[in-house]
C-alpha cells in the first residue's frame, strides 16, 4: 500500500484538528465540571443574564469548605497572586507572584473592594458570601468571575468556578474565543495550584 505524499498527510492532519477544534473548545470550557455543575445556577449568574460565552470548570479538594475559602479570599495581583503559570503571566508584565501560604493581611475583602489582574486592570468584588461564594465583576459588567465551593463526597468541597462573558460585537467575537482558550488553560493550573496548595496545608 502506497504512503500518502506529504502533502496529502499534511492536508489529513489539518482536516482532523479542524474537525477536533469543537471538542477540543467544549473540554476547555467544561473542564472537570460536572453535567449538574454545568447546569446549576451560581451566585453572579444574575450579573450577566444573557451571556456570549460561558466557562464552568471544577474540581474537587480533600478539605473543608473554610480550609479552601482563605485561599480564594487573597486571590489578586498585588495579593497573593492566581496560582496559576506565574512565569507566563509575567512575560506580559503582570507581576504576579503566587503565595505559597495564607496571610492575614490579604484576609480582609468586601464588596465593593478591587482585586487586580494587573497594575492597571481591576476586577470588582460584587459577592462576598463566606465560604460559599466570591464573584468578581467588570467595571462596565461585560465579565463576571464566579469562585463557589459546595460540599461533596466523604468530607471534600467541590471548587467550581464560572466566566460570564457579556454578548460581543460581531468583531469582537474572535477576541471572547482567544480569551476563552488563554482562560482554559490558566483557569486549569489555577484549580491544580489551589488545590495542591489547600491539601498541602491540610495534611
Amino acid at each position: 500500500m502506497r504512503a500518502p505524499s506529504p502533502r496529502a498527510a499534511g492536508l489529513l492532519v489539518a482536516a482532523t484538528a479542524v474537525a477536533l477544534l469543537p471538542l477540543a473548545r467544549t473540554w476547555g470550557l467544561q473542564w472537570g465540571a460536572s453535567e449538574d455543575e454545568l447546569d446549576a445556577r451560581l451566585a453572579g449568574d444574575d450579573i450577566i443574564t444573557v451571556p456570549g460565552l460561558v466557562a464552568t470548570r471544577g474540581i474537587t479538594i480533600r478539605a473543608s469548605a473554610e480550609q479552601v475559602w482563605p485561599w480564594l479570599v487573597q486571590l489578586g495581583q498585588d495579593r497573593g497572586g492566581f496560582y496559576s503559570y506565574d512565569w507566563l503571566e509575567n512575560l506580559v508584565g503582570l507581576h504576579i507572584h503566587s503565595a505559597s501560604r495564607i496571610e492575614d493581611r490579604w484576609q480582609g475583602l468586601a464588596e465593593g473592594d478591587e482585586i487586580h489582574l494587573a497594575p492597571s486592570a481591576a476586577l470588582a468584588v460584587t459577592i462576598v458570601d463566606p465560604p460559599r461564594a466570591l464573584v468578581l465583576t467588570a467595571p462596565d459588567a461585560s465579565f463576571s468571575w464566579a469562585f463557589t465551593l459546595h460540599p461533596g463526597r466523604d468530607r471534600t468541597t467541590r471548587l467550581v468556578v464560572r466566566e460570564r462573558y457579556a454578548r460581543p460585537r460581531g468583531w469582537a467575537v474572535p477576541i471572547n474565543e482567544v480569551v476563552g482558550s488563554v482562560s482554559t488553560v490558566m483557569s486549569r493550573r489555577m484549580l491544580i495550584g489551589i488545590r495542591d496548595r489547600v491539601e498541602g496545608t491540610v495534611r
